[in-house]
């Protein structure tokens, strides 16, 4: 992969995000559409925002019943995804028919941890362990599943790399060095998160609420 960075096009409006898709698209190794885009815009965002020739990430951590999350990954086919993402959580079967009713070419990857998460709340949910503990379970039970890889933190990235080599490790919630973490709880920077195994760096904000998002994304680029 040539460029690792997905922008993260988590807004709301479509001519905005295409706009800003376009300034960016040379600096960018691909896009990623999340829940709030897809609710949003539906298919119709999604192949508009295809027409930039870059791969499609679809976060949409699909989440249900094995029968329901094939169907899901079905329906999309139409819209050649490179990633899509599933809730590793959801269990070892829904995976693996998630990953049977992908297109050949869309890897399956499964959210181990949401980076909004720390201790505490995995304890109020009653999963026992840290979010390394967390994270390394979910890591197993999805490549014992035959998907493609995992998200998880910068923090986490560097064990999973250890014990799944060929597994692509999709990283969100990353802030370059001086930024503020936002809502995300275990943030590292782009180039550490690289460093330490990251296929995928998913980066949002810090390029679109930029002042200038060309220059944040060469910035952001110019470290890895």
């Amino acid at each position: 992969m040539t460029n690792p960075v997905y922008l993260a096009l988590d807004v709301p409006q479509l001519d905005p995000a295409l706009e800003l898709a376009k300034k960016v698209h040379s600096h960018i190794g691909g896009i990623k559409l999340g829940l709030e885009f897809f609710c949003a815009h539906g298919h119709h965002g999604v192949h508009e925002i295809a027409k930039l020739g870059l791969p499609i990430f679809l976060d949409l951590k699909l989440h249900d019943i094995p029968n329901t999350v094939a169907a899901a990954m079905q329906a999309i086919h139409v819209l050649e995804p490179a990633i899509v993402t599933v809730h590793g959580s959801g269990g070892r079967a829904m995976m693996e028919d998630a990953k049977a009713a992908a297109g050949e070419h869309c890897k399956v990857v499964a959210v181990t941890m949401l980076t909004s998460l720390d201790e505490r709340d995995l304890a109020l949910t009653g999963v026992a362990g840290g979010p390394h503990d967390q994270v390394l379970r979910i890591a197993d039970l999805a490549r014992t599943a035959g998907l493609d890889g995992v998200v998880c933190s910068g923090r986490e990235v560097a064990a999973v790399h250890a014990a799944w080599k060929d597994g692509l490790v999709v990283v969100p919630g990353l802030r370059p060095a001086g930024t503020s973490l936002g809502d995300q709880k275990r943030a590292v920077t782009p180039k550490a998160a690289r460093d330490a195994g990251a296929g995928v760096l998913v980066i949002g904000r810090p390029i679109s609420r930029a002042e200038d998002p060309v220059a944040a994304a060469r910035a952001i680029g110019a470290t890895l």
